[in-house]
C-alpha cells in the first residue's frame, strides 16, 4: 500500500484538498475530534501518515513514506536524500532577514561583523552570510525568533514571512529575502525507481491537478 506523509499545520488543508482532487481521501485529519496520526484512504489504494512538517522528509528518506508534502525552506534547511518530483505552489512564503525598524539597517551587508542573527533555519542563515562573507554568530532557536532582537539578544532575524503581519506587530521589517518557499511533492528515491510506474501514475496526477488550481 502506498504511505504518504502529510504535513501538520499551514500546508495540510490544501495537501488533503489536493489528493481529494485525485482520488484520495485523508479529509479526516481535519475532524478537530480525531487524534489518528494515521489513516488510510476509504479505496484502500494509501494510507497517510500525519507528522511535523520538519520529519516529512525524514520518514521519506527513510522509506516509511513513499511520497510526502513538504515546504521547500524545510527541504533547504534539512538537505534530505529526497527526490524533489514537483512544485505544489501552495502555501507560498518567503525566508528573510528581518531587523528592528528603529535600527536603520537597509541590508544584510550593513549589519556589524561578528553580530547575532537568530533563527530556526540555523542551516540556511549561516549559508547565507557565508556567501555574504560576513561572519556572523548564529543563534539557534525554536520558538518565537522575533523576541531576538527585541531583548537584544541578536541583532537580526532569519525566519520565514508570509504576510509581514507578525514583524510589523514586534516593530521588524525585512531588509533581504534568501529565498521563496512553496510546498513541493516528495519522494523516496528507491522507491519512485523501484514502483515507478504506480507512483509516476499518481505524481502525474497531482501535477495535472496543480497546473490545474495553479495555471
Amino acid at each position: 500500500m502506498l504511505t504518504i506523509a502529510l504535513p501538520k499545520g499551514a500546508l495540510l488543508k490544501d495537501s488533503i484538498r489536493l489528493f481529494q482532487s485525485v482520488g484520495l481521501d485523508f479529509s479526516l485529519f481535519l475532524d478537530g475530534q480525531t487524534r489518528q496520526l494515521q489513516i488510510t484512504d476509504p479505496t484502500g489504494t494509501a494510507r497517510a501518515l500525519l507528522v511535523r512538517a520538519q520529519d516529512v522528509p525524514v520518514y521519506v528518506e527513510y522509506g516509511q513514506a513513499q511520497l510526502g508534502i513538504v515546504g521547500y525552506d524545510v527541504l533547504r534547511e534539512k538537505k534530505p536524500n529526497v527526490a524533489q518530483l514537483a512544485n505544489l505552489h501552495f502555501g507560498g512564503c518567503r525566508l528573510s532577514v528581518a531587523v528592528p525598524k528603529t535600527s536603520g539597517y537597509q541590508s544584510s551587508l550593513e549589519l556589524p561583523p561578528h553580530g547575532r542573527v537568530a533563527s530556526k533555519f540555523v542551516h540556511c542563515a549561516r549559508d547565507y552570510f557565508r556567501q555574504l562573507d560576513l561572519p556572523v554568530e548564529i543563534i539557534p532557536l525554536s520558538g518565537s525568533v522575533e523576541l531576538g532582537p527585541i531583548t537584544g539578544m541578536s541583532e537580526a532575524i532569519v525566519d520565514l514571512v508570509s504576510t509581514g503581519r507578525t514583524l510589523l506587530e514586534n516593530g521588524l521589517v525585512e531588509i533581504d529575502v534568501l529565498f521563496e518557499s512553496t510546498a513541493h511533492l516528495i519522494a523516496h528515491p528507491l522507491s519512485y525507481r523501484v514502483n515507478f510506474e504506480q507512483l509516476n501514475a499518481i505524481v502525474s496526477t497531482v501535477r495535472e491537478a496543480t497546473l490545474t488550481a495553479y495555471p
